[in-house]
């Protein structure tokens, strides 16, 4: 009867043991679940989230570039009288409208890093820039035969792209090279006046480098150098701010800038419409007035 009784007792302890930790397990798996809050699962899906403030700042480029280009283009049709391409007023402009989309450029490729993108959506973001760098020349063509655009700023931007993202984890470094990137240019014209041979660099296929004595005739040229050294500069800032004062990048919106953001959200299109209709608007008008 003991033996029974023993026997019995151990299919017992068998039977709740398997329970006992099944129910030790689901606690543990409870408890995990209960200590992962609202804001570890709001931190954990920050790093795919867009960044407003980023956002505005390249509609605030890409409001001042579509000035730019209305000015230029009531030019083009003989209604106002500028020099845009030796006026400081203007050259001036389109230097900082250029620095502006490249650091822009350079702080998205920061937070692209930062938040683990990987080589096939680049790639993918990449063919859309080339593929309008590409409409971009045929179209300057058909405008402008002689000074078509060859290597403008989707062409840069194009290029200096996949370098900023090969070099993302140089960290520091950044800094100097982007300093280096903008003398690169004044250092070859003076060495050009000294060594002759230089004089290759003026033409292709080595004027995309930036590294020329005289500039190419085109209507828009933005070369590697002095370029990249903005985009690595924005990239840069961008590593140290998400780094260091992640609010400035994360932070809410001015009032008003909401329309910003939605415009830095859809540069490329932007920029790829944008001048066809000024275009195109500005011709009906010349049409009706005659």
């Amino acid at each position: 009867m003991r033996s029974a009784v023993q026997c019995a007792c151990q299919l017992l302890r068998l039977v709740r043991e398997p329970l006992a930790c099944q129910r030790h397990w689901s606690r543990c798996a409870w408890r995990r679940a209960r200590g992962k809050t609202p804001a570890r699962l709001h931190s954990s899906a920050m790093p795919t989230s867009r960044f407003d403030r980023l956002d505005a700042l390249r509609g605030l480029a890409i409001v001042w570039m579509t000035i730019f280009h209305f000015c230029f283009d009531l030019n083009y049709f003989g209604w106002i009288r500028q020099n845009f391409h030796a006026d400081p007023v203007w050259t001036g402009q389109r230097t900082a409208i250029v620095s502006l989309f490249l650091f822009c450029a350079g702080l998205s490729q920061a937070v692209a890093h930062v938040q683990g993108q990987r080589w096939p959506r680049f790639w993918k973001r990449w063919a859309q820039i080339a593929g309008c760098a590409l409409l971009v020349t045929a179209g300057s063509y058909a405008m402008f035969p002689r000074s078509y655009i060859f290597f403008g700023v989707l062409h840069g931007i194009a290029v200096m792209l996949v370098v900023v993202r090969l070099t993302a984890g140089w960290g520091g470094w950044l800094w100097p090279l982007g300093a280096v990137a903008n003398l690169l240019p004044v250092l070859f014209r003076g060495l050009h006046a000294a060594m002759p041979s230089l004089q290759v660099l003026n033409g292709p296929p080595f004027h995309w480098l930036g590294l020329v004595s005289r500039k190419p005739i085109t209507e828009d040229y933005v070369p590697v150098f002095p370029w990249l050294g903005v985009m690595w500069w924005g990239m840069a800032a961008g590593q140290w701010l998400l780094a260091r004062r992640r609010d400035v990048m994360t932070g809410p919106l001015a009032a008003g800038a909401s329309p910003l953001a939605w415009l830095g959200r859809w540069s490329l299109t932007w920029y790829m419409v944008h001048q066809p209709v000024l275009i195109g608007a500005l011709t009906l008008v010349q049409m009706l007035r005659h």
